[in-house]
């Protein structure tokens, strides 16, 4: 059951009502290259107009990773206006793309930098006990505005500078992000993805348009503050991040050292 594109698959159970979309790059740590955008921008608006699929899971495929962020071997032209910069990932999420069904993530392995994007617009997360999350755009001289301003709206103030700040000398575990309001269950190993199924089910039982105007309120309370917070985001980042080739140097390197908390 289910249809298969590319770089994401999904499959929908028509008696329960729920969807499951897999990020489908496991050999690539389920990184984001452009087609990978596309087809999640597809993907929502899609789900959008399906009157079977009451709720979403999102997850990523293989054991190593839920998502690593924009793969490294994509090249985003950028016009050569100050005023203008463009960045795929700002399409990628639900809430970006005006589906308002219930997102429920659940994370196996490594969640990191753009993962955020992600994270950010899925309404709970559930989490493997081999989850950890990490943010590396300080250790590659980058500045981390959108994740940061996404996972501010999650998690204590002090908690997200902690991750966002280190960068990659550190990685937070399952039981800590649970601590932190990051992800609201840690399964046991390997039953993420049928706990958040298990989830989105019970709430695909309900009636979807009081379940569809709950999610839009919970949003409702974050959107505000994130459009003031995005409209610094370009700026931010054409101010601070380094040269690409000097990222580069920085990324080729890296040191495969960190601590787990």
């Amino acid at each position: 059951m289910g249809a298969r594109v590319s770089t994401v698959r999904v499959g929908t159970d028509k008696d329960s009502g729920v969807a499951v979309v897999t990020l489908d790059r496991p050999e690539r740590l389920n990184a984001i290259d452009l087609e990978m955008v596309g087809e999640l921008r597809a993907v929502w608006r899609e789900l959008r107009i399906d009157d079977a699929v009451r709720a979403v899971v999102l997850t990523g495929a293989g054991e190593r990773a839920f998502c690593t962020g924009i793969d490294r071997d994509v090249v985003v032209p950028q016009p050569s206006s100050p005023y203008m910069q463009d960045d795929p990932l700002l399409a990628i999420g639900p809430k970006a793309n005006d589906l308002w069904k219930p997102v429920v993530a659940a994370v196996r392995g490594m969640a990191c930098g753009g993962a955020f994007y992600l994270l950010g617009e899925s309404d709970f997360v559930v989490a493997d006990p081999s989850a950890v999350f990490f943010d590396p755009h300080t250790s590659y001289g980058m500045v981390s505005a959108y994740e940061s301003m996404l996972m501010a709206a999650r998690m204590p103030y002090g908690e997200v500078a902690r991750m966002m700040l280190m960068g990659t000398a550190e990685r937070i575990c399952a039981r800590r992000a649970l601590e932190t309001g990051l992800v609201g269950e840690v399964t046991e190993e390997g039953g993420a993805l049928a706990a958040a199924v298990r989830c989105a089910t019970v709430i695909a039982g309900y009636p979807a348009q009081g379940v569809q105007g709950t999610v839009r309120a919970l949003w409702a309370a974050r959107e505000a503050a994130l459009a003031q917070a995005f409209a610094q985001a370009p700026h931010l980042i054409a101010l601070g991040n380094l040269p690409p080739a000097r990222q580069a140097e920085l990324f080729a390197g890296r040191r495969g050292e960190f601590r787990v908390r």
